[in-house]
């Protein structure tokens, strides 16, 4: 029996009656650009979130940019971010011709470390954008601190952390805006791209609504020069049946991770770490070891689908070998590079699939 890294087959089996009659109402209807599918989820989603709006776009990273865009920021502006995420965040930053700016990692959370944002601030700098990477939410106090002494944005990249809580507060719901990303293998996923602004802020989230949609305040109004980013209807109606479940499986995969934790105590590797006050929905398991190129393609070979994420920050991609950074200027950032490893994790596996997975992962290290 092999065990992928995520089984989006098994979540649609469990839940294929809601679904499948969710997205027979837009056939029926024939709604499929917003209407009320979409505002029905925005509402939903604001609530779930804690926070007075959410806005439906096109994707995680037209989340990223909208927002950027919402706050005017754009060329000859600057945004703190982490090298260690998926490139999206930053090329969100690039895309409103804004620079990033990169600051280590913590080296047990993988998240941006609050300690080193204050050297990297200039008159340039707008906004910081931390990532809540795998699932764990950033150390934001310190962060929303700091961006108050200096004036600046803050932008919560949740795309990988639906449900994750610090110190209480849901992930994107401390920010001026939070992002996040309904791609298929995410905790909330779609049946294709989805994303979603959540904010606090009725201005932004009204500007963000104007930007997704042509810029555009009635049908043939233009207020600003705007995307075709709108959130489908069709995706609206799948996320909107999923959402009831999401924190069902968020504590899934926190047993999951929890049984990983235990059977993995005794071998040579890194566990996940989780921070005081933060409650990590564990979009990935991720952990770290040497030799882990080897150990992947030795766990490939036993039928368990690892994978990495991410095999090279960010300020290393030759995307932005414009920037001048060279190996050695992200130390932390790129020695996790280089070890971190993702077993299985989705809400749907067994305990079988766990001990498998362990069991070929102790026989591939021996």
């Amino acid at each position: 029996m092999s065990v992928p890294l995520v089984d989006l087959k098994a979540q649609y089996h469990a839940i294929k009656a809601d679904v499948d009659a969710a997205v027979a109402r837009i056939f029926e209807n024939g709604s499929f650009i917003l209407g009320a599918e979409v505002r029905d989820f925005e509402q939903a989603f604001a609530h779930y979130c804690h926070t007075g709006y959410a806005v439906g776009v096109s994707s995680g990273t037209a989340a990223l940019q909208l927002s950027l865009m919402a706050c005017d920021i754009g060329p000859g502006d600057e945004v703190i971010t982490t090298p260690f995420t998926f490139i999206a965040t930053a090329a969100a930053i690039s895309h409103v011709g804004a620079r990033p700016v990169f600051v280590d990692i913590d080296p047990r959370t993988y998240n941006i470390d609050p300690a080193k944002i204050k050297a990297a601030i200039t008159p340039r700098t707008r906004a910081i954008l931390p990532v809540h990477l795998y699932g764990q939410p950033a150390d934001m106090d310190p962060i929303l601190e700091l961006a108050r002494r200096h004036g600046l944005r803050v932008i919560e990249d949740a795309c990988q952390a639906v449900g994750a809580t610090y110190h209480g507060r849901k992930a994107g719901s401390m920010g001026d805006l939070g992002c996040f990303s309904f791609y298929p293998s995410k905790n909330l996923g779609g049946a294709g791209d989805g994303g979603m602004v959540v904010t606090n802020d009725k201005e932004l989230a009204e500007r963000v609504r104007i930007l997704r949609d042509h810029g555009r305040t009635d049908h043939y109004g233009h207020q600003r020069i705007g995307f075709t980013h709108r959130l489908d209807a069709l995706q609206a109606a799948v996320l909107g049946a999923k959402l009831r479940y999401l924190d069902t499986w968020n504590e899934m995969r926190r047993a999951h991770a929890a049984t990983y934790n235990e059977l993995l105590a005794s071998c040579d590797l890194v566990t996940p770490f989780e921070a005081e006050g933060c409650r990590s929905v564990y979009h990935l398991y991720v952990v770290r070891v040497s030799r882990r190129d080897e150990l992947l393609a030795a766990l490939h070979e036993s039928g368990i689908g690892a994978g990495v994420h991410y095999p090279c920050p960010v300020h290393l991609q030759p995307a932005y070998a414009e920037l001048g950074l060279s190996r050695g200027s992200h130390p932390i950032a790129e020695t996790c590079a280089d070890t971190v490893l993702s077993l299985p994790m989705y809400p749907e596996m067994t305990r079988e699939h766990i001990d498998q997975v362990v069991e070929a992962l102790n026989a591939c290290m021996s």
